[in-house]
């Protein structure tokens, strides 16, 4: 059985990502400080195959420790949130994600070194890498061609992927770079330092576009506020279908040394997707009247990426469809609504 170590275990993504491999036999190690949610319960806490370690990914010591008898490790830790918080966190979301990536990418290093069995290092990037693009859709290569990200969360993404490939050029690493393209699912709440941000009479959840614009029609808003025009394009991706195009990566030979956009094909804008789930939440009869809101400075207005390198490298795809993600996350965002975690 082979051993994954996750950093960032108890985070949105993270949590379909422990759940990923231990469907697929893997003994999975998390480690998690708690930091953006406070401690969450997970589906697998008691699985056996499953371990997690509060603690600080900046420990190197014991993050080197725990990779000295793993095979892999997803590096998933950082700090993340929705657009509001580029602008409220930019300095932390570009030092402290720095020196977190640093210290799990020194730990590897000092396991590799020290004779451990750890075959890869798999990082998390994000679709932010292609902020400042001008050609669509984006195909892996382009981070480098087009101008860097404005937004510091953007240009740290980045840099995470310049940590892989240096340290595979010094060190010889072997590294995978994944780029997920918006993720949507359950799971995701309100963070411990998120600042409250109201658009018309609703606070913003999280600045993430579907559980914002969820919780705005199921709290009665209309007509409905979003942010923007409502001519940003972006693909929607379900959690799961994240999860499995990651895990299928990590003993694919296909990835070894190699970068993928993860993501769905599909496309929306803003407004088609308000559409979907007011006619979801209100039913097919009942009109949609919008009202445009002042955007965020990095709401990006395009984001569409080109997955045919993984689908024919990995044979990846995202199957999921929008309309059926959506059933699955506004009852969950119902019942946190009722709870108050969003």
């Amino acid at each position: 059985m082979k051993k994954v170590v996750v950093t960032g275990s108890a985070g949105f993504i993270g949590g379909y990502i422990v759940e990923e491999l231990l469907s697929k036999g893997y003994e999975v190690v998390g480690v998690d400080n708690y930091s953006k949610y406070g401690p969450v319960k997970k589906s697998y806490d008691d699985n056996p195959n499953y371990t997690l370690h509060v603690a600080d990914v900046e420990d190197t010591r014991l993050m080197t420790d725990l990779l000295m008898d793993a095979d892999h490790m997803i590096a998933g830790a950082a700090l993340i949130g929705g657009i509001s918080y580029f602008h409220t966190y930019a300095y932390d979301l570009l030092a402290q994600n720095e020196r977190i990536i640093a210290s799990s990418t020194d730990a590897a290093i000092a396991a590799k070194k020290a004779g451990s069995r750890l075959e890869k290092v798999t990082y998390m990037s994000s679709s932010m890498v292609f902020e400042s693009t001008d050609r669509w859709p984006s195909k892996e290569g382009d981070e480098r061609l087009v101008p860097p990200p404005l937004s510091s969360y953007g240009f740290q993404k980045l840099a995470v992927e310049y940590f892989a490939i240096a340290a595979w050029d010094q060190y010889k690493l072997p590294y995978t770079i994944l780029r997920p393209f918006n993720c949507v699912g359950i799971g995701e709440r309100r963070a411990l330092g998120d600042v409250e941000i109201h658009s018309g009479n609703v606070a913003l959840a999280m600045s993430h576009v579907v559980p914002d614009l969820v919780q705005k029609i199921l709290k009665g808003q209309d007509p409905l506020h979003i942010l923007g025009e409502g001519n940003q394009v972006r693909h929607y991706t379900y959690g799961g279908d994240l999860a499995r195009g990651i895990v299928l990566s990590l003993d694919h030979p296909g990835a070894l040394n190699n970068d993928f956009n993860i993501s769905t094909a599909d496309g929306h804008t803003v407004t088609e997707l308000a559409d979907i789930i007011w006619h979801k939440i209100k039913g097919p009869e009942r009109p949609l009247n919008v009202v445009s809101d002042e955007g965020f400075e990095y709401d990006v207005q395009k984001r569409v990426p080109d997955v045919t390198k993984a689908r024919e490298v990995l044979g990846f795809e995202a199957t999921t469809k929008l309309e059926d993600m959506l059933d699955e996350v506004i009852p969950w965002i119902e019942n946190a609504i009722e709870d108050g975690t969003i």
